[in-house]
């Protein structure tokens, strides 16, 4: 038992004496997006995008339409169609269609274009302009990662992706 006294003391040292990692939650770095104030949105633009934000929490599945799954461009594809409004269906479709909108002046139900692969200005991504105010544009698009969800240009990511905005209302 002596023997064993000296063993157990030094074993509940050495477990002590672990060094403990402290961990800071950074915020996420935002940045302030120039907007103007935005004109009141059109009925058909706000019934598009309260239809659009029905598939929130939908999961993503490359190529879908429906809220088994969908994909960012189906997301703007189906939510448009409800309203009669026919749009291409991929993204590089979309890239080209209505009149290029500066970023200072876009508003509900316009389209935000990003291209989120590195080292590349190709267009890839698309999401709808749910929210305008001043210093930040929130979107709903489908990630490929956690689905149909709104984000924010004003978010590091999203505000150095961001290629351009389109109006097609």
């Amino acid at each position: 038992m002596k023997k064993l006294l000296p063993f157990i003391i030094l074993l509940l040292l050495a477990s002590s004496c672990k060094s403990k990692k402290t961990y800071s939650s950074k915020k996420k770095q935002t940045h302030s997006v120039k907007v103007n104030k935005a004109a009141k949105p059109s009925a058909e633009a706000e019934s598009i995008v309260k239809y659009a934000k029905t598939f929130d929490g939908t999961r993503y599945k490359y190529g879908g339409t429906t809220k088994k799954g969908m994909d960012c461009s189906g997301l703007i594809y189906t939510s448009y169609k409800k309203y009669d409004v026919v749009l291409p269906r991929t993204t590089s479709g979309l890239k080209s269609t209505g009149e290029w909108v500066d970023l200072k002046a876009v508003n509900v139900g316009d389209l935000v274009f990003f291209a989120t692969n590195k080292n590349s200005r190709k267009v890839n991504h698309v999401g709808i302009v749910t929210n305008v105010r001043t210093g930040n544009v929130e979107f709903l698009h489908a990630s490929s990662s956690r689905g149909v969800m709104i984000s924010s240009i004003a978010e590091k990511y999203w505000y150095f992706s961001f290629v351009q905005a389109r109006r097609v209302l």
